[in-house]
């Protein structure tokens, strides 16, 4: 089975979508970023769907899993580079993406983390 890439800049993992997600790809997708935010200590989640034209509802619901799992892990993520035609089909399955923060393109993605990172209070 294929596995998205996921590389890390700095406290910052970035993870490009450029094929059609299947579900296994998914699942699998959201238990490497885990397992990859635990061990880096990783502040910031960037995902760039701009390759996506199409979604479906489980996957609409999985970019909404990784952003609970990422906060629960203190991490932020940001999803960027959604198509117009995407954002529609998740409106109509009503899928709101709780949670789930978005910026139009990566270099606006890179500056929300980095502004996050800065008004973040550091733990007692």
């Amino acid at each position: 089975m294929y596995r998205i890439p996921i590389l890390q800049m700095g406290q910052t993992l970035l993870v490009t979508i450029q094929v059609d997600m299947q579900d296994q790809m998914a699942l699998a997708l959201q238990d490497d970023l885990a397992n990859k935010i635990s061990r880096s200590g990783a502040k910031g989640v960037l995902i760039d769907i701009s390759a996506l034209e199409i979604v479906d509802s489980f996957v609409g619901r999985m970019l909404a899993s990784i952003s609970g799992i990422s906060r629960i892990l203190d991490a932020t993520t940001v999803v960027v580079g959604m198509q117009p035609a995407v954002a529609i089909t998740l409106v109509e399955l009503g899928l709101s993406l709780e949670g789930v923060r978005t910026a139009l393109n990566v270099e606006r993605g890179m500056e929300l983390l980095a502004h996050d990172r800065r008004e973040k209070p550091l733990a007692p």
